[in-house]
């Protein structure tokens, strides 16, 4: 922000001198408040890559082949590492999704709505907002994902 006196005489005299030294200082400024951002990144990544040094320095490395086998959950692998999946679980995914987003997008959506002016555009958004999220559920029903077994 320039300096109020400095644009007052420069409004006195019509110098532009003062006014370039004016503006060097607020560029200046601007870039010190970037260097102390850049700064702590620089110690940010400057401290994880110290932790990680000294964790590869102190770790005990002793490799025996019980170390070496996959391990899982406490069980041994047995087969083959490719596993099948039940396709129908994608539908569970939908559904999360259709009610996640639902939530997500409702509450920005009542605070606007409330602010004069946008009433009317922000209903008819909504309803179409809501009738996209109302044809992924009737999906979903068709699909006979919500029947409870």
């Amino acid at each position: 922000m320039p300096d109020p006196t400095a644009v007052a005489a420069v409004a006195e005299t019509g110098s532009v001198g003062t006014a370039v030294d004016t503006g060097n200082i607020v560029a200046a400024d601007y870039f010190q408040s970037y260097s102390v951002v850049g700064l702590l990144a620089v110690l940010g990544v400057l401290f994880v890559a110290v932790a990680f040094g000294a964790g590869r320095l102190l770790r005990p490395i002793v490799p025996t082949p019980e170390k070496l086998l996959t391990y899982e959950c406490g069980v041994d692998p047995v087969g083959e590492g490719w596993a099948h999946t039940q396709v129908r679980y994608y539908v569970y995914a939908f559904l999360y999704v259709i009610f996640a987003v639902d939530s997500i997008f409702l509450f920005p959506w009542a605070t606007v709505f409330a602010a004069p002016g946008y009433g009317g555009t922000t209903l008819v958004e909504m309803f179409i907002f809501l009738g996209f999220l109302a044809v992924g559920l009737l999906y979903a029903y068709k699909k006979g994902v919500l029947a409870w077994t």
